[in-house]
């Protein structure tokens, strides 16, 4: 007799996910490590970045005589502190600088909360014409500044407020640019549901904005902070039709330095020193806050 032979047994099919699937697991976990040209591109760019403020230093501490060598030298002189004296005795640049900051600090603190405020009934509060009101301060942005100059000192003149800090403190708390910056910052970071969960529990708008939006607002505050800090610190149309010699800023007493038939290039530099500082100071303390606020705008989900 013949028997047939069992048929083969096939093996199961191995459990798991498809390669494919695999592949993309693979890839997403990946770590991408710079080229060459990625370090070169970025080490250039710091170097063009950078050059201006350590020609400044340079220029600063060198005398004009070796400035107007050449080739220049490229490294430090001996002469800081001589330039510095010569800033002080050729302008008032110590209230000067008290002036800037005064005037500075004003003005940021001003446009950082009325714009947050203005931000945020915007971006989530309900209200007749906000559209209407939001196209109107949005378009004043299209307005050169250079045609209120007449009318805006008039004002000023009215109320005896020349060469006086709040002549350039009050036309400045308030920004276009800033209430459509926390507007549409608003719109992205702050949730509504937090805003409902808080008004269930019976708080106000006033408890809603301390509480939970400036918390969530501070790196967009800390961004806009510092740019105002910085138009504010820099601005000089303004401050000299408003002020005289006597009430200086920073930009106008620079101006003072650059008086006479010959320029003194090197004190000039000293005192641009001087008033480069204090913005480097303030964008370390709120560079951090500067950094989170890009990457939370630059990472979703």
């Amino acid at each position: 007799m013949t028997t047939l032979a069992d048929p083969p047994v096939t093996p199961p099919a191995p459990q798991g996910r498809p390669p494919r699937r695999r592949g993309r697991r693979s890839r997403a976990g990946r770590t991408h490590h710079a080229g060459l040209l990625t370090y070169t591109i970025l080490i250039v760019a710091v170097l063009v970045s950078a050059f201006p403020f350590y020609w400044t230093i340079v220029a600063a501490s060198r005398s004009n005589a070796d400035l107007a060598r050449v080739p220049p030298s490229l490294l430090p002189g001996p002469h800081l502190l001589r330039n510095f004296e010569a800033v002080l005795e050729e302008a008032d640049i110590g209230k000067a600088l008290l002036n800037s900051f005064i005037v500075s600090a004003s003005i940021t603190v001003g446009t950082v909360l009325c714009c947050t405020l203005a931000g945020f009934a915007f971006a989530k509060l309900r209200f007749r014409g906000r559209g209407a009101l939001l196209a109107i301060t949005v378009g004043t942005m299209m307005i050169p500044p250079q045609l209120g100059v007449i009318p805006l000192f008039m004002l000023i003149a009215e109320l005896h407020w020349v060469n006086q800090l709040q002549a350039v403190v009050l036309p400045g708390l308030v920004s276009a640019f800033g209430v459509f910056f926390m507007r549409q910052y608003l719109v992205q970071s702050l949730p509504d549901e937090l805003i409902e969960a808080a008004r269930v529990d019976g708080a106000s708008t006033a408890r809603i904005f301390w509480s939970i939006v400036v918390p969530i607002a501070r790196p967009g505050m800390a961004v806009l902070g510092l740019l105002t800090f910085m138009a504010a610190w820099n601005d000089f149309f303004w401050p000299i039709i408003a002020l005289s010699s006597s009430e200086p800023t920073v930009q106008v007493a620079l101006r003072q330095l650059g008086g006479g038939y010959v320029h003194d290039q090197s004190v000039i530099m000293a005192g641009t020193l001087l008033g480069t500082l204090p913005v480097l100071l303030v964008f370390g303390l709120l560079g951090r806050q500067i950094v989170g606020g890009i990457m939370q705008g630059a990472v979703k989900g």
